[in-house]
């Protein structure tokens, strides 16, 4: 199988930020990094800026309070203004189920400076990709947790994972360019 040939520009249309969210097991990374390469960006995995206590206990089985994530989320908003003008796309890898954590991130920014894209699919296609995953601190138990918490909003894009991750990047890249 080829892959789409890269794209050597962002298209006028997409963000200066992307956050490729939703539940553990979506693609997150996987779409998140192709996306990236495709744009030109730069892309970073949410998951690394997680401190070592909030993987822990996720790792126990136990979900993440907002008192757990507000610190993360700050780093991460950090991140993002950061990485303004040093790569013409900068995508992040980032669960933000509830709005409230997109507004931590988004913390004012246009939708022509930041957009978010929910990988949604199926409650058996996602448990069955985070039960063939090895050595993520995510356990399968915190899935229906994670989907009871995610809040869907009418500014995300929304795209459906029961594709390649090419083709769901691909989706992604038709929904700014106005395509169907």
């Amino acid at each position: 199988m080829q892959l789409a040939r890269p794209i050597s520009f962002s298209s006028p249309r997409v963000p200066s930020t992307l956050i490729v969210m939703g539940v553990s097991g979506s693609g997150k990374s996987v779409v998140g990094r192709l996306l990236a390469d495709r744009l030109g960006g730069l892309f970073d995995d949410g998951d690394d800026y997680h401190p070592a206590s909030n993987k822990a206990k996720m790792s126990s089985g136990t979900p993440l309070t907002d008192e757990d994530r507000w610190p993360w989320y700050e780093t991460l908003r950090q991140r993002i203004v950061d990485m303004r003008g040093k790569t013409p796309v900068h995508v992040l890898g980032c669960s933000a189920l509830k709005s409230a954590y997109r507004e931590r991130l988004r913390d004012g920014d246009s939708p022509s400076e930041m957009a978010f894209v929910l990988l949604e699919g199926s409650r058996e296609l996602i448990a069955s990709r985070m039960g063939e995953r090895k050595g993520h601190f995510m356990p399968l138990s915190l899935l229906e947790s994670q989907l009871a918490t995610l809040q869907p909003t009418p500014d995300l894009v929304r795209v459906s994972i029961d594709a390649t991750p090419d083709e769901i990047v691909t989706r992604i890249i038709r929904q700014f360019d106005g395509l169907k």
